[in-house]
């Protein structure tokens, strides 16, 4: 493998070119890299910020922000909104911040080691205990292929009158022919398509908080808690659901894998899409990594929170939105429980009219198809990480047989229950999530609380120089090196470590939520079994 980097506009060239451009044996199966000087020109210290290097780091959020905007997102704040107005608004907010928390960490571990999650569970845990987790996301992402195909499906029915069997084929498909062509080198138009997927959503959800002309002082009420979340079974149901719904457990595989391409490689510029060769992954008894890596981490680490940031952000506001549509326009009325999407749309029609109801499945639409394809994605990241290369399947097939998977339950209720059943069906996906969720969250929590797991071995500072011309040489033979040196360090080399674990306080609140989640999911799998679902 070649990869060349580029000099970025306005960079300066010098003499030194000639000795920079040159192609190094790596000792990573032999692979051969070429260097420009312009990447000298990512120094961490030097860099900073800016927009245009920011730019370059805009998109894994937003593939994993859609998660947060699925059906079962969309069921359980209609429920909320119309069921107790605007007073749960608090919970979205409260689930969004976990949510910031646990995609914070997945970004260290994809960014500093090289490994996404399900990599690095392969790596450290037992094959026994690989094994049950590895079961275990699979029926995750069965049930997330489920709700994302019904909820389509279920928009496709409402703005084109098809019947819902139908609807499933044709979302099967569709989302099928364009991960067809999923590549790394293509990421980038598959993350301006998410985005372009989020932005018609939140357009659609803007017009309809405008119609809907919602209680603006209640509304900001609503994002300061009460007793009433907590004394009320009621509304600690609905909460309990909301948090259930928001985190989901293949986004946590999906950011730590997807966040991998723009890790600072051994001789790539912040920001450059890549791929991640074995010999630069982190953690434990791995080679010495050049220091440009360790300059150039931080600032791919800082970008990339950054985006997750605003694409939750974005996310929290549209899931907001369905809450204070819903409390705007069937709390207090007759309409009090929208149980069902189908609901939801003919209300809206009945209350403001035709227009409303489109926008309101166009929105529908859009967020199912955005989070199938991340959805996908996902399932595909799992198989290869926990199983490796010995049973990676070509890609189309492993999408195929996920879709046959997801599609055989949803087209079996949509033909024998009808409407009725798939609504049920998308219910019970949920509960399967909530199951799996504490099983992706503690293990998450773990790696990046270990510096055994978050520790990278930096070569050492060089001799000291006095000319620059010294110091260049020494940069071109050191910190440019596409691989490890190998033999023995001089005393005029320190090696460094420098561990990248959670501190106490990370460390603190990330088991707090993880318990918060854990114990969240458990009451409302009980509960759900009782009966009082």
């Amino acid at each position: 493998m070649s990869t060349a980097i580029d000099p970025s506009p306005g960079s300066s060239t010098n003499t030194s070119d000639a000795i920079l451009n040159d192609v190094s044996e790596g000792p990573c199966s032999g692979d051969s890299t070429v260097v420009n000087i312009s990447a000298l020109e990512y120094s961490g210290e030097k860099l900073g910020f800016s927009w245009k290097t920011f730019a370059k780091f805009v998109g894994p959020g937003y593939m994993v922000a859609v998660g947060y905007l699925d059906p079962g997102n969309w069921a359980t704040d209609l429920a909320a909104g119309s069921q107790f107005g605007y007073r749960l608004l608090f919970i979205i907010l409260l689930s969004n911040l976990m949510a910031v928390l646990l995609q914070s960490l997945c970004i260290k571990l994809g960014i500093v080691t090289g490994r996404d999650l399900a990599q690095a569970c392969r790596r450290y845990f037992s094959a026994k205990m690989n094994i049950l987790l590895y079961i275990l996301c699979e029926l995750a992402i069965i049930a997330t292929d489920i709700a994302e195909v019904i909820g389509t499906a279920i928009a496709l029915k409402l703005l084109f009158n098809l019947p819902l069997p139908l609807g499933v084929v044709v979302t099967s498909l569709d989302v099928l022919v364009i991960l067809m062509g999923w590549d790394v080198k293509h990421i980038r138009l598959f993350e301006w398509f998410i985005i372009f997927l989020m932005a018609t959503c939140g357009v659609c959800f803007a017009m309809l908080v405008g119609k809907s002309h919602p209680n603006w002082r209640a509304v900001f009420t609503g994002f300061v808690p009460t007793p009433e979340i907590y004394t009320e079974s009621g509304q600690l149901y609905i909460a309990m659901g909301i948090i259930g719904a928001t985190v989901m457990p293949h986004n946590l595989y999906l950011h730590s894998s997807i966040v991998k391409y723009r890790s600072p490689g051994r001789a790539t510029a912040v920001g450059a899409i890549h791929e991640i060769d074995s010999c630069e992954s982190g953690g434990e008894d791995e080679s010495y990594q050049p220091l440009l890596r360790k300059s150039n981490l931080p600032v791919a680490l800082r970008m990339t929170h950054l985006d997750s940031v605003i694409a939750l952000t974005f996310a929290l506001s549209i899931n907001s939105a369905i809450l204070i549509v819903a409390a705007a326009n069937f709390y207090g009325s007759t309409e009090k429980d929208v149980a069902e999407l189908e609901d939801a749309f003919v209300l809206l029609q009945k209350y403001l009219g035709t227009s409303a109801g489109i926008l309101f499945a166009v929105a529908l639409l859009f967020s199912g198809q955005s989070s199938t394809i991340t959805g996908t994605m996902a399932g595909q990241i799992i198989m290869e990480g926990f199983l490796g290369a010995s049973f990676r399947l070509r890609p189309w097939v492993r999408r195929l047989v996920t879709r046959v998977v997801a599609i055989i339950p949803a087209m079996i209720v949509a033909l024998v229950e009808g409407d009725r059943g798939v609504n049920d069906l998308l219910v019970l996906s949920q509960v399967v999530l909530s199951l799996q969720l504490p099983f992706a969250v503690w293990p998450l929590v773990y790696f990046t609380s270990s510096k055994r797991v978050m520790t990278l071995k930096f070569e050492g500072s060089g001799p000291a120089e006095s000319s620059e011309t010294s110091s260049l040489v020494w940069l071109t033979a050191d910190v440019l090196a596409v691989g490890p040196r190998y033999g023995p360090k001089t005393v005029e080399e320190d090696a460094s470590e420098v561990s990248y674990a959670n501190g106490v306080t990370t460390t603190v609140l990330a088991v707090v939520v993880a318990t918060l989640i854990t114990m969240f999911n458990v009451i409302l799998i009980v509960q759900v079994a009782m009966g009082k679902s």
